[in-house]
């Protein structure tokens, strides 16, 4: 089960900072996060997903996964 971990406005928008999830691909992840926390689905489809530090779209699986960091785009140099 992987652990669903929350970055800047992401964190700010769920009321967590990190949170274990059942889904078993990234689309799944995407529709229960909304789900459970209404406030993400303001930003969640500009959000990057990276499982275990890669880039993953929605067809991505989830088994074995060990973590999924939610990143919101964020300016800077």
């Amino acid at each position: 089960m992987p652990t669903v971990r929350y970055f800047a406005a992401a964190q700010d928008a769920a009321g967590v900072e990190e949170e274990t999830t059942e889904a078993d691909t990234v689309g799944a992840l995407r529709v229960a996060l909304i789900h459970a926390h209404p406030a993400l689905a303001v930003i969640l489809d500009r959000c990057a997903l990276l499982v275990d530090g890669v880039r993953a779209d929605d067809g991505f699986a989830l088994a074995g996964a060990g973590t999924v960091d939610v990143l919101p785009p964020f300016a800077g140099g």
